[in-house]
């Protein structure tokens, strides 16, 4: 398995290794995005080995060791806050890596706007004075843009992040605990947006309500770092107060990680339902 490298016809640069799939794109001088793709393209190979050399320590509860690679301790202090109740550092891994891989692009050139995007999961540069307009999907089934998050070099946000119960048996590549269609959220890195997704989904549950049916974690992936724990496999039709309910457990938690500076906004997915929380950076509907 090597780490493939491709340039598209629209401009953005497509990297994939392994379960790692990324499309970046830069602006800025003709020579200066050459600069920064050959960067990219330099330190790309070296990501996953790196993950994978440290697997246990990434798949293990918090509080452990910190791993000793540079993702990896990006993942670990991304999820610290958090090690009051279950999570792993792999709740991290695709904002991680994409803020590494944006480090990589960006050292020492002169660009006016950049991003990673690895599945999903987005790190950002932004020059004083330019912004990005960031597509928000709420179901991988039937995708459309449900929302727009306007990111600007003037709030403090470079990375977006989205979780939710689309696993991989439904069209997506994350488990969750909770019920979300889609929980988005802005931070000040990628991977601090991607943990916070994680944690804000996972919160929007009806615990015990017979719509909900999940699955052990390994019953689904034998790989997750999960393990036995159930996760949310499906959730049948929920009346509009039990989907109020939910939301209204996962915005206490997003509303507590706002103040506290840990994210800069989110916007929380349910059904119909939707509730936005933002700090300084704003999300608007279409």
């Amino acid at each position: 398995m090597t780490a493939q490298i491709a340039l598209l016809a629209d401009g953005r640069l497509h990297l994939q290794h392994g379960p790692i799939d990324c499309l970046c794109r830069a602006w800025g001088e003709e020579a200066e995005v050459a600069a920064a793709y050959a960067q990219l393209a330099a330190a790309f190979p070296a990501v996953l080995p790196g993950l994978c050399a440290e697997l246990a320590l990434l798949r293990a509860r918090l509080p452990a060791l910190p791993p000793r690679g540079a993702v990896g301790r990006a993942m670990h202090a991304a999820c610290a806050p958090y090690a009051d109740r279950f999570i792993t550092p792999m709740a991290a891994v695709a904002g991680a890596v994409a803020d590494n891989l944006l480090a990589a692009m960006t050292r020492g050139r002169r660009l006016s706007r950049g991003f990673v995007n690895d599945g999903g999961d987005i790190a950002f540069h932004l020059a004083p004075g330019t912004e990005l307009r960031c597509g928000l999907v709420a179901d991988l089934a039937a995708p459309a843009i449900d929302g727009v998050a306007v990111l600007r070099a003037d709030a403090p946000a470079r990375g977006i992040a989205t979780s939710g119960r689309a696993c991989k048996g439904q069209g997506g590549r994350s488990f969750s605990f909770g019920i979300a269609d889609a929980v988005s959220v802005l931070a000040r890195s990628a991977a601090a947006a991607d943990a916070a997704a994680s944690v804000i989904a996972n919160a929007v549950d009806l615990p015990g309500h017979p719509a909900i049916r999940r699955r052990p974690a390994r019953a689904i992936d034998p790989d997750s770092d999960l393990g036995d724990l159930p996760v949310t496999w499906a959730v049948d039709r929920l009346d509009d107060a039990a989907i109020a309910t939910a939301l209204a457990a996962g915005e206490l938690v997003a509303r507590g990680l706002l103040s506290r500076g840990l994210i800069e906004g989110a916007v929380l997915v349910l059904g119909p339902c939707r509730v936005v929380c933002c700090g300084g950076s704003f999300v608007s509907a279409r």
